[in-house]
């Protein structure tokens, strides 16, 4: 197609150096987004020319730079990840406010723990979760699916939002069995649930989770423990969903009463089922995927907020598996 024939469209920025953060060193933050949408991206002083072969293709991209010019005039930092964050979120969602997502910059849990969300992603869940009853966040380890849901559901319990937090997930033998740990069924299950416990105590003083733990306002359990329930007034977690089955997750699902929200964490590469089997989880994201009042985070191996050897890691492992290795 010739350029005659594509979209052109042209953004104007008022300020010289602010417009010269947003393109980034050398014009680096052009050059990624350009390799990602598809579209010529060209900078004349504070202006940019953005030519693609449909409106379709250069929407995300107009308004991620515009979006992000805002941000960076309201006095907000913009990270080279930020814009790329940026465009994976309006490609998802066309109607995201980057500058309501911004908004969080200082999170106080509880007296104990403080947190500060530490990418843009990371900053949608935030939002995300606030702003929706049912929010599913998925993708690789340490990127804070988890630990970020815990702290929204201690926030929701201290500001009195919710009378209980419910944390769950599936009891799957990945290569140990069951019935050769100690103990009873809740015994047995323990330490599934130890990620969920190791949130708790991060935000909560040891004594203070084991009380709300003994008058259940705090419940930790296998998911097997959720069926013919109704879940009121609570802020409920299923972590690793991946490793529900189709009818583990819609029986979960549909647990939801009045005056709760619910959190889905998991990594669709991850699923340890049995013999193959279909993952809930990712039958949800297709059914579900147009369903007022859930909403759908999907971290990135840049979101990785561990050892920074951790998103190289998974970068790689992502590599080879698209190989067909």
């Amino acid at each position: 197609m010739d350029d005659k024939e594509k979209i052109h469209v042209k953004l104007e920025f008022d300020n010289v150096g602010l417009a010269s953060v947003l393109f980034g060193a050398q014009n680096a933050n052009l050059d990624l987004i350009s390799r990602q949408s598809c579209v010529r991206i060209e900078s004349r002083g504070n202006s940019l020319h953005l030519i693609a072969e449909s409106e379709e293709l250069i929407d995300p991209v107009a308004k991620s730079f515009n979006q992000l010019y805002a941000v960076l005039k309201s006095g907000k930092e913009v990270f080279p990840q930020d814009v790329e964050a940026a465009y994976r979120i309006l490609c998802r969602d066309p109607g995201a406010d980057l500058i309501k997502i911004f908004r969080d910059e200082l999170f106080a849990v509880s007296s104990k723990k403080t947190l500060t969300p530490r990418t843009l992603t990371q900053r949608a869940y935030f939002s995300a979760i606030r702003d929706n009853d049912m929010v599913f966040s998925i993708g690789p380890a340490g990127t804070g699916k988890t630990y970020l849901a815990v702290a929204m559901a201690v926030y929701a319990l201290q500001r009195k939002e919710v009378k209980k937090i419910i944390l769950t997930r599936p009891a799957v033998e990945a290569g140990e069995k069951l019935g050769f740990l100690p103990g009873d069924l809740v015994d047995k299950v323990n330490p599934y649930m130890r990620p969920l416990y190791d949130a708790l105590y991060d935000m909560l003083d040891y004594a203070k989770v084991q009380d709300m733990i003994e008058e259940n306002i705090i419940e930790i359990a296998p998911l097997a423990f959720m069926r013919g329930r109704t879940l009121s007034n609570a802020f409920v977690i299923l972590d690793e969903a991946q490793n529900t089955t189709p009818e583990q997750m819609k029986m979960f699902i549909t647990r939801l009463g009045f005056g709760s929200k619910a959190v889905i964490t998991g990594d669709i590469t991850q699923i340890d089922l049995p013999g193959k089997a279909p993952s809930g989880l990712v039958e949800a994201t297709h059914i579900l995927k147009n369903v007022d009042g859930i909403n759908f985070i999907k971290f990135e191996d840049t979101d990785v907020v561990r050892h920074p050897l951790v998103a190289r890691i998974v970068k790689a492992y992502d590599s080879y598996d698209c190989k067909g290795n």
